[in-house]
């Protein structure tokens, strides 16, 4: 038996006046879902914890069936192991977004024109932060490298006493109420003050600027957290497993769970990621030995944060047309049995361009099986069937049971 977890990040929504009341999981032509939920299973199941933030961190480890509250030290720390990073005991991480502030005067006025810079380039990117750490780094501080405009602050010998702010949750608002408060404040809020004077003046971001592209003009700090212990998936499950994903989050939690983790050319996270390069490397690992892939889209995810409604349907037709198929094709023409689930980790409603913690529609589909009563796969149809997990690990467990009980 083979399985598979197509994962459209932030795919969840609010019923849309424009859309005649419905969401974009229903308006979305998604032919493959359909096809899969006629015999599958639809239902809701609660990725995120109580008194836990609906991040795509805490949602996700959900989503493979991991206890938040056991296993979760932070973000940034899972986004540590995908960068090489070797933490030690006392080191806190944190994620560092290159961001772009607005031009009004007084600092504490600017506003967060844009969490993302523009999704700037990854060697653009780069460039910048080993800027930063020639300027700003040393003692206690080392700037690291990631992956567009997600990096990443280790402070040795530090504490996760601290009062951070997502960047996307503030867009379009004043950032002074949500600079850094608590432990380290001082220092963290002149790396934003200073790293906006210094990335200003750069080459790269006057260039961007003169491209009309959004410069990356400061960092933004959140999501601390100590070294990660996440329990080995092949132990907890009896299966092999790999993952594909363009974002480090979560090629950290593959890595932090002994899964295998591919890099795809081309993947993004983004409306422009390689969808095709994605299934090929989820049906390789398929084929190369792994019991499981998960296959993380985030396409959905940034449209809700953008408030883009198209590219938000855009996205999940091309999950449905462009991942879900042709993983289902593949399996299907392999003669083995399997077993498939779509869901999202969270909501990003587009109304509200940010995370919100509702529980999440699924769709658990078996080769070998009836499963449902044949109802469409959406939010409202999900929370009509009276199926509802408070607990995902449940959820996962009983996925895994497919073809083995």
């Amino acid at each position: 038996m083979k399985y598979a977890l197509i994962l459209g990040d932030g795919m969840g929504d609010y019923p849309i006046p424009s859309l005649g009341g419905r969401t974009p999981l229903e308006v979305a032509d998604k032919p493959c879902m359909n096809a899969l939920a006629k015999t599958g299973k639809v239902g809701l199941v609660k990725t995120v914890p109580d008194g836990y933030k609906p991040g795509s961190d805490v949602a996700n480890l959900g989503a493979l069936g991991y206890d938040a509250t056991k296993c979760y030290t932070g973000r940034s720390p899972l986004e540590a192991l995908s960068i090489g990073i070797d933490m030690k005991e006392d080191d806190v991480a944190l994620r560092m977004n290159l961001v772009t502030l607005g031009d009004e005067e007084n600092f504490e006025d600017k506003t967060m024109r844009d969490y993302s810079a523009g999704e700037i380039t990854t060697a653009e990117s780069r460039e910048l932060v080993l800027f930063l750490q020639k300027e700003l780094g040393g003692g206690s501080f080392t700037f690291y490298p990631g992956v567009s405009y997600r990096h990443c602050l280790i402070i040795a010998h530090g504490s996760t006493d601290m009062q951070l702010t997502p960047p996307h949750d503030i867009s379009g608002k004043r950032i002074g109420e949500y600079l850094p408060k608590g432990d380290r404040a001082t220092e963290l809020n002149g790396f934003i003050r200073r790293s906006y004077e210094l990335l200003s003046q750069h080459p790269i971001n006057k260039k961007r600027v003169l491209s009309g592209k959004n410069p990356a003009n400061s960092v933004w700090f959140w999501g601390q957290g100590t070294r990660p212990a996440l329990e080995n998936f092949k132990e907890r499950y009896g299966l092999s497993g790999g993952m594909v994903s363009a974002v480090d989050l979560l090629k950290g939690i593959a890595i932090g769970a002994g899964m295998k983790s591919v890099d795809v050319e081309g993947a993004t996270g983004t409306l422009s990621t390689n969808f095709a390069g994605k299934a090929k490397a989820a049906c390789d690992l398929l084929d190369g030995g792994c019991d499981f892939v998960f296959v993380h889209l985030e396409a959905p995810d940034e449209c809700g944060h953008q408030g883009d409604l198209e590219g938000k349907i855009k996205a999940i037709e091309c999950v449905d047309g462009k991942i879900l198929r042709p993983i289902r094709d593949h399996l299907a023409a392999s003669g083995e049995p399997y077993a498939i689930m779509v869901m999202p980790d969270h909501f990003t409603p587009v109304s509200i361009l940010t995370h919100s913690r509702e529980p999440v529609p699924f769709l658990m589909y078996s080769s070998e099986e009836t499963l449902g009563d044949g109802r469409p796969y959406n939010e409202k149809s999900a929370a009509e069937s009276g199926v509802y997990y408070d607990d995902p690990s449940v959820l996962t467990r009983e996925f895994f049971s497919l073809g083995r009980r």
